[in-house]
């Protein structure tokens, strides 16, 4: 189904399609604008020196943030 495509993933991050899409697109938007600061920081490096760095923490804590809230598969060792 064409429905599948579109809500197994955001299912499996604890997510409706709704909510990943907002989620993701915030992602996206802070990566950009990192992005945009690393460049310009290259050319010009007096200009955005931890932004880049920030970036990427913050992104990470959140995702492993969201993550850690997910409920855990058990691991069974027979």
């Amino acid at each position: 189904m064409i429905r599948d495509a579109f809500t197994s993933h955001p299912a499996s991050v604890g997510e409706s399609y709704g909510q990943h899409l907002v989620h993701a697109s915030s992602f996206g938007f802070r990566m950009m604008l990192g992005g945009m600061a690393c460049v310009l920081h290259g050319i010009l490096p007096f200009l955005f020196v931890k932004t880049g760095s920030r970036q990427i923490e913050t992104l990470h804590g959140k995702m492993v943030v969201n993550r850690s809230k997910m409920p855990q598969p058990l691991d069974f060792v027979i």
